[in-house]
């Protein structure tokens, strides 16, 4: 099978994977069409393909926005192959032509077959990063030293625009290089770089370890705040968080305090 093939019928696959309504989407359906849940299905099926394109994808954009997930499916397959943006009109009618079908699953567990507009299969495509690539150094890390369970997701992540700077792509070159093979090293931590570049998008490995200790500084201040919280302004209300046992410092603090401990160990690989 040719790559074109081969990468046509993976876009299809994931396509018509099965995928639940997420709450948004219900919300949507109720306050937009005063749906009831237990009419969503035949929605979907008897009234949605008479929609406007706008309406679909204001309906199932929430649903078919690509994810990491979903674009480390793809990542796995190109490797550091781009495919130019003039051939992605082309996958698209392809898929819209099969026709592409999704199951979309319902609260109620049960399972709707609704054809993909091209509305919503383009938005698909265009936000698979299809035409990025991965500088063949590394490619060559990863390949070699990652697990093969760990390769697509960390192929996706490189292959994100962030990176497309060669400086900042150093950060992750650096923090790779230090932490595949080793007991430091963890997929979260991989995803969690990839969201503090794109938030922040530090120039270089000088810059990021530069901003780190500011980062560290708010953190701790954070935590010390949340393990503090205001006291209850009345004793129903104490009770309902647990009494003497008050849940809110633990759930306010762990995000923070693995955030701190992402922070230490990536100052730690990168430096």
């Amino acid at each position: 099978m040719s790559q074109s093939s081969a990468l046509l019928a993976k876009l299809a696959a994931e396509l018509e994977r099965p995928r639940a309504l997420p709450p948004q989407v219900i919300k949507h359906l109720g306050g937009t069409y005063g749906l009831e849940r237990d009419a969503i299905g035949a929605f979907l099926i008897e009234e949605l393909p008479k929609l406007e394109d706008y309406e679909i994808d204001l309906i199932l954009s929430p649903v078919f926005t690509p994810t990491l997930r979903d674009q480390s499916v793809l990542a796995e397959l190109l490797g550091a192959d781009a495919v130019p943006a003039a051939e992605w009109p082309g996958l698209v009618r392809q898929l819209v032509s099969r026709p592409t079908r999704a199951p979309l699953i319902t609260e109620d567990g049960q399972s709707h077959l609704v054809p993909l507009r091209e509305v919503t299969i383009e938005r698909y495509v265009n936000r698979l990063r299809l035409g990025a690539t991965i500088p063949a150094s590394l490619l060559e890390l990863i390949s070699r030293r990652a697990s093969a369970a760990d390769r697509p997701l960390l192929k996706a992540i490189a292959r994100r625009a962030v990176w497309e700077s060669g400086p900042r792509c150093d950060i992750l070159g650096r923090y790779l290089a230090a932490a595949l093979g080793t007991e430091d090293f963890h997929p979260d931590d991989a995803v969690e770089l990839l969201k503090l570049a794109e938030t922040y998008e530090p120039a270089d490995t000088t810059d990021l370890l530069r901003r780190i200790p500011h980062w560290e500084k708010v953190l701790r201040h954070e935590i010390n705040l949340a393990s503090h919280p205001k006291a209850f302004f009345n004793e129903r209300v104490e009770e309902l968080h647990g009494g003497g046992r008050d849940q809110r410092r633990q759930d306010n603090t762990q995000p923070k305090e693995r955030e701190l401990a992402f922070l230490a160990r990536l100052q730690r690989l990168v430096a």
